[in-house]
């Protein structure tokens, strides 16, 4: 049977190489493709969550660990499309209007998609115009806005208001460094993280 530990442990040290071929050797065996990804690359991409909300990896050790699971899940995604493994939920994501700021942002997509969510990456600089016909096109469940400048915070309230006023029963939670639980309280956000670890957290919560 295939060492599923192994891929998750491949994930954990960020070794490319081996988390795509112990992918292809367990797709060979006969893994099923829903296993491959449960217990492999987001068993692994959970250690790395953990790790990094209790500060021992720091964000460069994440973003490795997320390409080595970004290369495995190439080889995994059309299996798992062929199996009808349905995504966690979908997360439209993007750094808010006048900001262009992604580090965050991208550490945020690399962790939802190691945690087996279809994630919708719209960039930066994105209107509420955006969002919301995202949102729409893709029936998605979550939105992630971040910032980074105090001064481009306003665009998330304006953006909630657009959301609200599509009559769009999607979740929104909000992040960067200026962001706080107050201020997300404030515009009326249905969550704020500090960190990606914890917005993966918050995002299961909220769509559970």
């Amino acid at each position: 049977m295939a060492d599923l530990k192994a891929l998750a442990d491949a994930v954990i040290k960020g070794d490319q190489n081996s988390a795509v071929e112990i992918t292809k050797a367990a797709l060979a065996d006969g893994a099923p493709a829903e296993s491959v990804l449960n217990d492999g690359l987001i068993a692994g991409m959970d250690v790395i969550g953990v790790r990094f909300k209790n500060n021992e990896v720091y964000i460069p050790e994440v973003l490795i660990s997320a390409r080595a699971m970004k290369m495995a899940m190439e080889i995994l995604e059309p299996e798992l499309v062929k199996a009808g493994v349905e995504p966690v939920g979908k997360f439209v994501v993007g750094t808010v209007q006048g900001d262009l700021h992604d580090i965050g942002k991208n550490l945020v997509a690399m962790m939802f998609k190691g945690a087996g969510f279809e994630v919708i990456d719209l960039g930066v600089d994105v209107s509420a115009e955006k969002f919301v016909e995202q949102v729409k096109a893709k029936d998605a469940h979550l939105i992630g806005m971040s910032a980074l400048l105090t001064t481009t915070m306003p665009a998330m309230e304006q953006t909630l208001k657009a959301i609200k006023d599509a009559g769009l029963a999607v979740k929104v939670m909000v992040g960067g460094a200026p962001v706080t639980q107050g201020y997300a309280d404030k515009i009326g956000a249905d969550g704020y993280a500090p960190d990606a670890a914890s917005a993966v957290d918050l995002a299961k919560r909220l769509i559970a």
